[in-house]
């Protein structure tokens, strides 16, 4: 039940995130004509990635809650990965095409061009007020259920709420001196902000495509666990592997126990140390194998 509480939660925020950025698209474009600002164009573009961000999440947690079957034994959760690394890869064109235009701004016209800056600071000012209420929402509902799909469209969100803090200081220092160069130049420094989310994210969700393994915190919590079971005669572990898929985190390990117990004992063994590591890491799908130990064998 659970379960099906955290999936309709990660539907329900993804569709918030959708309607967002759909209205401030509308909004933004609006501006960006009407002021003549380069820089609230391209966050008007932003923004474009940033609705087609939340529609892949959508769409990818829709998939991932789907329950394992034959063709997908270990269930459905790299949509979400898959769904993160086409956002981030989003996000990188986003910032290159933006840094393009406003290139093309400087070189081409000079940086001189009428802006109406009160239409742009007034548009950017709402844009930073809802983003920072739907990416905090997102962020979240990321944490709870664990969403890499959600953690990639709460990043987004969140360097759109950067960028728009250094348009509105752009579009100020352009009322107060006039020079319109400097809206291009703060298009460049919106860009580089973006980039660098992109290339972040990218790596992240790359990761867990790859099948990398867990982050070094969730290793460490592991093998103590594994350590606190020496005195039940756990002798130690030949192999762990870790991965992770979606939310579902991938854990195998070979454990060596003593070769004079018996196959219950060994069996109730695996069941609490399973219990013990589920406890201290959500949402785990755990496969233990138990060798004997035996010192001849060491030699």
């Amino acid at each position: 039940m659970t379960e099906q509480i955290q999936i309709k939660e990660k539907q329900t925020s993804a569709a918030v995130s959708i309607f967002s950025n759909l209205t401030l698209i509308l909004i933004k474009v609006s501006a960006g004509i009407l002021s003549g600002s380069i820089s609230v164009l391209s966050e008007a573009l932003h923004s474009f990635a940033d609705l087609s961000a939340s529609c892949l999440a959508y769409f990818s947690v829709s998939k991932s809650s789907k329950p394992a079957d034959e063709d997908h034994p270990f269930g459905h959760g790299k949509y979400e990965d898959l769904a993160g690394f086409i956002e981030a890869i989003l996000i990188i064109l986003t910032s290159l095409y933006i840094l393009f235009v406003a290139c093309e701004k400087i070189i081409v016209k000079g940086g001189n061009y009428e802006i109406q800056t009160n239409i742009g600071i007034s548009i950017m000012l709402l844009s930073v007020i809802v983003n920072w209420f739907v990416s905090s929402y997102l962020n979240k509902v990321a944490i709870k259920t664990d969403s890499m799909a959600l953690k990639t469209d709460a990043e987004h969100l969140r360097a759109d709420i950067y960028s728009s803090i250094g348009i509105i200081a752009g579009l100020f220092a352009v009322k107060i001196t006039g020079l319109s160069i400097l809206d291009p130049i703060i298009a460049i420094f919106v860009a580089a902000i973006i980039l660098r989310t992109g290339i972040k994210l990218t790596k992240q969700s790359s990761n867990n495509l790859l099948d990398g393994s867990l982050p070094k915190e969730d290793k460490n919590i592991i093998d103590e666990t594994i350590k606190t079971f020496e005195a039940h005669g756990v002798v130690g572990t030949k192999q762990i592997r870790t991965s992770k898929s979606g939310s579902k985190r991938l854990i195998q390990m070979t454990i060596l126990l003593p070769s004079g117990m018996t196959l219950i004992e060994t069996h109730n063994i695996c069941d609490k140390i399973e219990t013990e590591i589920r406890k201290k890491l959500k949402n785990c799908d755990i496969i233990i194998h138990a060798e004997p130990f035996c010192i001849c064998s060491q030699k």
